[in-house]
């Protein structure tokens, strides 16, 4: 995984991290989720990281949104 890249949220709940992406998307925020849940069990956390460049503004989006 790249250096700049900045860990921004992350849920156990696909549907959190469809939401939060696409908030992102529409203020022009690129991301990558990154899906650490086990297939087995379903255990563990999906992640969404975004460029260090963008990490503040993206902070603030999800804060302002969080579901």
């Amino acid at each position: 995984m790249e250096d700049n890249l900045k860990k921004v949220f992350s849920a156990d709940e696909m549907y959190k991290i469809n939401i939060i992406q696409e908030l992102l998307g529409k203020n022009e925020i690129k991301s990558i989720v990154l899906n650490q849940k086990g297939s087995s069990f379903l255990v563990g956390e999906i992640e969404i990281y975004v460029n260090e460049k963008d990490e503040k503004k993206a902070l603030k989006l999800i804060e302002a949104h969080e579901i």
